[in-house]
């Protein structure tokens, strides 16, 4: 079995599992000349943003040996141990503890520890399986290793191999001034003479640790059991928004965990359009909902945390420091979803298409939004039709809109018209033979002004004579 990945000239292989190493499989090769290795091979294209994702939640797990941990490219974990391996009995009763957690996980691990990044690295992928490296003998354990494992680019890798050194053993007894002179302009990862350096601890390579998602959570404990947290939430939504200020972040999910005294546990939660911090506007969230939470024979725990935090600033409106504005449409929304659900309240985004009934669509009011799309450069009607109404041209101009047409069973006579405004089919998408449209603003005697368009143009070989239909209303 492997997991494949695109490439420029197809598929390679990205990663395997045991039985295809021991078939020959190596990963970044064709998965088509592995397929004359291996005939039964299984291919699955690999996910590696998941992977990524996966591999960045497993760091901040193994906060549990060390407080120092980063990732190591797509598959591998740095953790600076230093000051951590006696409190877990030194460091092979360690790299046990390390393996024997992380396959209750379901996951196969190659450990090694040693004085340096490098030479971790290395002998964590080539050496012995656990294995533990002291200070003065990284140039010894490292010495029967391939190149490879000092972290070069496959180039640097196969032109070392050409001059005879397959070793990092053999590229230590190279003299430095004739590696310095072939590499000196080299980047890191085509620099052997860097690498090693880092490897024996000549160069520092500290770990550069990423920090954990702060986490923000509040509680209230009770003296005695209650059934009704009302009274008590205002104060945690207080508490909990004053984090949220001084970390100057908002949140867009509230998360109400109430503990009963019978061990059970009841969890409610809301959400906003926007990041927030108003205590008053997040504790009305939770009006009408509390009726909810079964309170059983009572809770004597309250917490209140707040997830999906993010940058939030603060606005000035006016010289005193606050802001005019009573009721912002976020808060609205936040309301009217609390009160009539995730689904019934919706809101427009802008869609990346030139078509205008395609330019727009609707998501709920709490999700997120995407990335925004750019607005188109003309002028769009305040009104757009969902489906455009076809009229009928009593008299045309042209190469121009309508003089005289009947909509809805009224007729209409242009005074003034700005277009044409040409709009391709998105071929993409579009079944073939789609008609392109002409748009026109137009005038009529009683001062509406609509959008309208042709679709086609005369003698284009595609259905006939144009049609014309009403698209939209301005002011």
């Amino acid at each position: 079995m492997v997991l494949a990945r695109a490439a420029q000239h197809g598929p390679v292989v990205h990663a395997t599992n045991r039985v295809a190493r021991l078939a020959g499989v190596m990963p970044g090769s064709r998965v088509v000349d592995m397929r004359a290795i291996c005939p039964d091979m299984q291919v699955a294209y690999a996910d590696q943003a998941a992977d990524r994702a996966a591999l960045d939640r497993l760091v901040l797990w193994a906060r549990r040996w060390c407080p120092w941990t980063v990732r190591d490219g797509d598959d591998g974990i740095i953790l600076d141990t230093t000051g951590a391996d006696h409190l877990l009995g030194g460091e092979a009763a360690m790299l046990i503890e390390m393996e024997t957690q992380l396959s209750l996980l379901g996951l196969t691990s190659r450990l090694a520890v040693a004085p340096t990044w490098g030479a971790a690295w290395a002998l964590a992928r080539y050496g012995s399986v656990r294995a533990i490296c002291a200070a003065d003998q990284v140039a010894v354990k490292l010495g029967a290793l391939p190149v490879t494992g000092l972290r070069l680019d496959g180039q640097t890798v196969l032109l070392l191999r050409r001059l005879g050194l397959k070793t990092i053993g053999a590229l230590i007894d190279v003299p430095r001034l004739s590696l310095t002179r072939r590499f000196a302009r080299a980047a890191l990862a085509a620099n052997p003479v860097l690498r090693l350096d880092q490897a024996l601890g000549n160069l520092a390579e500290p770990v550069s640790s990423v920090d954990a998602a702060p986490r923000f959570v509040v509680q209230t404990r009770l003296a005695e059991p209650i059934f009704d947290p009302t009274p008590y939430l205002p104060a945690l939504c207080a508490d909990l928004c004053d984090l949220l200020h001084q970390a100057g972040q908002g949140c867009r999910r509230l998360y109400l965990t109430i503990y009963r005294t019978d061990g059970d546990v009841s969890h409610l939660d809301v959400a906003t359009s926007a990041p927030s911090r108003d205590p008053v506007h997040l504790h009305s969230l939770f009006r009408d909902r509390l009726d909810r939470i079964n309170p059983g024979f009572g809770f004597d725990l309250i917490s209140l945390e707040a997830g999906d935090p993010a940058q939030m600033q603060g606005i000035q409106t006016n010289l005193t420091g606050g802001s005019d504005d009573d009721l912002h449409l976020s808060q609205l929304l936040d309301r009217l979803t609390a009160r009539f659900g995730d689904r019934a309240v919706t809101r427009p985004i802008l869609r990346a298409s030139h078509i205008p009934e395609r330019a727009e669509a609707c998501l709920p009011a709490l999700a997120t939004p995407p990335a925004l799309m750019p607005v188109p450069a003309n002028e769009r009607p305040i009104r757009l039709l969902d489906h455009p109404e076809e009229i009928r041209v009593l008299y045309a101009v042209p190469e121009g809109p309508p003089a005289q047409f009947q909509w809805r069973r009224q007729t209409h006579r242009v005074v003034r018209y700005n277009g044409p405004e040409r709009i391709a089919p998105e071929w993409w998408k579009d079944r073939p033979g789609t008609r392109l449209r002409d748009y026109f603003k137009v005038e009529d005697q009683a001062g509406r002004r609509l959008w309208l368009y042709r679709e086609g143009l005369h003698e284009d070989g595609r259905d006939g004579d144009p049609r014309w239909f009403v698209h939209g209303m301005f002011a």
